[in-house]
């Protein structure tokens, strides 16, 4: 989901011709994706719904508000607003800014909760901040902000001022484990 998706910033500012088309964002260059990731993963198609669009095209940036759904490749993100901000020439996603009920889960079933959630392209980094919490099953971490390191398939938790980092985790024996049927991607309970 967090990917470097190539969007036409162009098909967004123009009025809409009396035949619209759906918008289909231009094919990225390949790039590198963390171990086990589909080489499509990242230059897959990302769809965004939300109840309004305000395209800054000057500003390289698409503010959108009111439940935003964002998804790509099997994971979605939901928000009340999301900022996408692109290259210079508007072709590229460079980060993300999300805000406001952020929840994202992915196609591996992991679920992350946030009161805000940036997206680094570049560095294929997300930072999960305020009340961040991510889980899968039963296991779970929380902190005040969790940095999620998508190439190096890494993570870090931070505490707070408030509250330490912590984590719960439910180990599982060989005979469960096997026996479990595999949930297909994106395909979470």
């Amino acid at each position: 989901m967090w990917s470097a998706a190539t969007l036409s910033t162009a098909a967004w500012a123009q009025p809409a011709p009396a035949r619209s088309r759906p918008a289909r964002p231009a094919a990225a260059a390949p790039s590198p994706t963390a171990p086990g990731a589909s080489p499509e993963g990242r230059n897959g198609p990302v769809t965004v719904d939300a109840d309004q669009l305000e395209n800054l095209q000057k500003e390289g940036l698409a503010v959108f508000t009111g439940n935003v759904v964002a998804s790509q490749n099997g994971s979605t993100q939901y928000a009340d607003r999301m900022e996408v901000y692109l290259d210079d020439k508007g072709n590229r996603v460079v980060r993300t800014v999300s805000t406001g009920n952020v929840r994202i889960i992915t196609k591996d079933c992991r679920t992350g909760t946030a009161k805000r959630a940036e997206y680094y392209d570049a560095e294929q980094r997300v930072v999960l901040i305020g009340n961040a919490r991510v889980w899968r099953d039963d296991n779970v971490v929380t902190g005040e902000r969790i940095t999620i390191y998508l190439a190096e398939d890494r993570s870090v938790v931070e505490g707070g001022q408030q509250e330490r980092v912590k984590a719960v985790f439910y180990p599982k024996s060989q005979d469960e484990a096997a026996a479990r049927p595999k949930t297909p991607a994106g395909h979470c309970s």
